[in-house]
């Protein structure tokens, strides 16, 4: 691993670079980050099943659950402000993700990681010390301008610092930290749900953990060769890529994002120019692959996991229980695509996702609609473990997919001058439409019941086939130099990569 790999670039040349300690340690540094996002995951469906909880802030829920005569269990749930607990985080993370491409182009990735880091810290307090529900709701909205600002610069760093061929990998460390920090949430909830009056205090009070590792991480990294070579510090620049790459070597690398850097320059307006023609395909796919992460299912499964299951009639305890291991296989299953995704590719991931995702969601829904024909409002033992297997077949088929490629693939494909912006186009797309399914879920599951899950199915046909025929492979290509070797060779996106910059924003 620590060996010299000689590269070839688009020209013939020829560069090395080694995965130092020093990769490795600012990697996992950064990815604390989604270690944070994780935990605001999967702590809020915990404790929105938790009583004490339920009584402080939403009475109404809690009366309802109280009298199960009087609704079905799909809609026990189905409340508004329930609903904004969760989803207002995500608003206010896709309010806050401009900014933070603002701050990631003007001061650096290591400075925006703090600037996630202290918006974390001061949401936990709020959200811990939580009097009323409008105090609640600040807490999350802090919380998600950490969000905001965390998955939009650490992504971005973990691509520019990792080597070529280690890239893929090694970004998947923050969608890593993503499960494992629902996966602690989980455990967390499972443990704090025992404890009466306060535990929900403790659940939501416990994300300062991870909030404070960030914010320490952020005051540690170094700062990226190509964001240091941006902002003009060019000797700095060279020190850290000679440091990262274990070589005085790097005159090739170096040069490389010079002139990339020289061309980002002369972007005065990223945002307008990512609007230009041969920017579009790369902003399309990104766009779509935010789109598509969401239409799974997947956040609402993994924000509602407890609450699924007391709709299935387990006890509270064991819905926890249930959540605590669909948390289990979400973690081990993105360690797999860490080690799939340099090798096998990012298509061949994505589509075999789709398929095993496909087919969980259906036999779920299947399941439901045999509950739904008896008339039962519990399922039986046997029907309960086969769902609990059919949601853990589909988290890790979406764990070492879309869930870790999502944020990958847009990360990788921009060049140096619309980067910054176009993962913040990347990073609100996905908290919109986090922010839409959060909010409508609870609703959905009460008027679609079952079929919940093949309007999801539905969609996970749809974004194969499109990610079949419209998605080029980026595995083992410069980050510099994906334009192109990638989107100019493919068969359709090629008609874009005009090198006419005179050509009109709306034109085709």
């Amino acid at each position: 691993m620590a060996g010299g790999l000689s590269v070839s670039t688009a020209s013939g040349m020829q560069f090395e670079a080694k995965i130092t300690p020093i990769v490795i340690i600012s990697c996992i540094m950064a990815a604390t980050g989604g270690l944070m996002f994780g935990y605001d995951i999967g702590v809020s469906g915990g404790v929105t099943s938790m009583d004490d909880f339920l009584e402080k802030f939403f009475p109404k829920v809690y009366q309802r659950l109280k009298e199960p005569g009087l609704n079905s269990n799909y809609c026990k749930y189905n409340s508004q402000e329930l609903q904004l607990f969760t989803s207002s985080l995500y608003l206010a993370g896709l309010t806050a993700t401009f900014f933070a491409s603002y701050t990631t182009r003007r001061i650096g990735r290591r400075l925006t990681m703090l600037i996630a880091g202290v918006f974390f810290i001061i949401g936990v307090i709020c959200n811990g010390a939580a009097q009323n529900l409008a105090m609640l709701i600040i807490g999350r909205i802090l919380l998600g301008c950490g969000v905001g600002f965390a998955n939009q610069v650490v992504p971005v760093f973990l691509s520019e610092i990792a080597p070529m061929r280690s890239r893929g990998g090694l970004n998947i460390l923050f969608q890593l930290n993503v499960t494992i920090g629902i996966l602690f949430a989980n455990l967390v909830n499972y443990g704090t749900n025992k404890i009466q009056l306060w535990g929900w205090r403790l659940s939501l009070g416990l994300a300062g953990i991870p909030a404070l590792l960030l914010t320490i991480c952020s005051l540690l990294v170094v700062d990226t060769p190509n964001s240091l070579i941006e902002r003009g510090h060019l000797n700095e620049g060279k020190a850290v890529l000679k440091q990262i790459r274990g070589t005085h070597d790097v005159e090739l690398e170096f040069n490389e994002i010079l002139e990339a850097s020289r061309i980002a320059q002369q972007v005065k307006h990223p945002f307008y120019n990512l609007l230009r023609r041969h920017n579009r395909p790369q902003l399309i796919i990104a766009i779509l692959l935010q789109i598509f992460q969401q239409l799974t299912g997947i956040n609402a499964v993994m924000f509602y996991t407890p609450v699924l299951f007391n709709t299935l009639g387990f006890r509270s305890d064991a819905s926890l229980y249930s959540a605590v291991i669909t948390g289990t296989v979400n973690m081990l299953s993105t360690a797999v695509s860490i080690y799939c995704v340099d090798r096998v590719g990012r298509r061949a991931l994505l589509l075999e996702g789709g398929v095993q995702m496909f087919i969980s969601q259906v036999i779920i829904a299947v399941i439901f609609s045999i509950k739904v024909m008896d008339h039962s409002d519990n399922l039986s033992h046997g029907y309960a473990i086969l769902v609990v297997v059919m949601v853990c077949t589909f988290v890790s088929s979406f764990a070492w997919s879309w869930g870790s490629l999502g944020w990958l693939i847009p990360s990788e494909t921009f060049p140096l001058e619309v980067r910054s912006a176009g993962q913040s186009i990347a990073v609100c797309v996905n908290l919109l439409f986090t922010f839409i399914i959060a909010q409508v879920f609870l609703s959905m599951l009460c008027h679609l019941k079952y079929a919940i899950f093949v309007f999801f199915s539905a969609w996970v046909v749809v974004m194969s086939l499109v990610m079949l025929f419209f998605l080029p492979e980026t595995k083992n290509i410069p980050v510099e130099e994906t334009t192109n070797r990638v989107w100019k060779n493919h068969w359709y996106w090629k008609r874009y990569m005009d090198d006419d910059e005179t050509i009109g924003l709306l034109s085709f």
